[in-house]
């Protein structure tokens, strides 16, 4: 069984349907789950140690802080997505360590919670569809678009967040690249979470995860819902003809700086 890959499921009381934590993936920073919750339902988050960047992937919510702010925070009806395949960048909420905050949803609604260690130096904000820069890369069958949530020119502790568009039967995160070594200014050493999403939703694609000496080398066939773990290695994807793929990284480690390398087989793919 792929022990990289995390399957969703039915929503939980708390709305929800994946999760991947520090503990559950046997790594440092990274923690990743998303809710469904129904019109008119209710989720509610203590404090804790972690900064989080809050990515409403479809609906409406309203946002309270409830505690560790001088002053409450109250953002109102935010979120303009039917699906996360809709063209435009979402709303997303930066939420500083040792702050308590309350999320109602307006309409049904998709939220992404991403977590690493943070610090309580920043404030809560609200990032809005049209602050989020939106870049293609590649060129043919590699070409995908993505949207910069939470790039390093972003204040934040250690979050890195970006979502990918890959249009039917192209290549993402390609030409393979790693980023596992804390190396810089040649390599920044970073976990990373995938969660894909595929329109029509009983698409697949497929995933690969390996290292230089093949100690990991993991292919995974991905459905809609799905997480995929990179503790460390190379990680391109691939989507069938007829299939969009949308996947949202969450990325964090020791440095925060996104500084990768090509498999050096295929960087040639590149330079060309």
């Amino acid at each position: 069984m792929d022990h990289l890959l995390v399957h969703s499921s039915e929503a939980s009381s708390s709305g929800c349907i994946v999760e991947v934590t520090p503990e559950s993936a046997n790594w440092q920073y990274v923690g990743f789950c998303v809710h469904r919750l129904n019109e008119k339902g209710a989720f509610t988050k203590s404090a804790s140690d972690q900064e989080t960047c809050i990515v409403i992937l479809s609906g409406k919510i309203d946002f309270l802080t409830t505690s560790g702010v001088s002053e409450a925070v109250y953002y109102q009806g935010i979120g303009e997505r039917n699906s996360v395949f809709d063209p435009i960048s979402p709303y997303a909420i930066y939420v500083p360590a040792g702050v308590s905050y309350q999320i109602d949803a307006i309409t049904q609604t998709e939220i992404a919670l991403c977590s690493a260690p943070g610090s309580e130096a920043h404030k809560v904000r609200l990032i809005r569809p049209e602050q989020i820069s939106v870049e293609k890369r590649g060129e043919g069958s590699n070409t995908r678009f993505v949207r910069n949530i939470l790039p390093e020119t972003e204040i934040a502790d250690s979050l890195l967040i970006a979502e990918v568009i890959t249009p039917s039967g192209n290549w993402s995160s390609y030409p393979p690249h790693k980023h596992d070594a804390d190396n810089l200014p040649l390599e920044s050493a970073l976990e990373e979470t995938y969660y894909h999403r595929l329109n029509p939703p009983q698409g697949f694609a497929f995933q690969r995860v390996y290292t230089d000496d093949r100690s990991l080398d993991e292919t995974m066939s991905v459905s809609d819902g799905d997480v995929v773990m990179v503790p460390e290695g190379y990680h391109p994807v691939g989507v069938p003809h007829g299939y969009e793929l949308y996947y949202l990284n969450v990325m964090a480690g020791p440095k925060r700086a996104w500084v990768f390398a090509n498999d050096p087989e295929h960087d040639w793919i590149a330079k060309s």
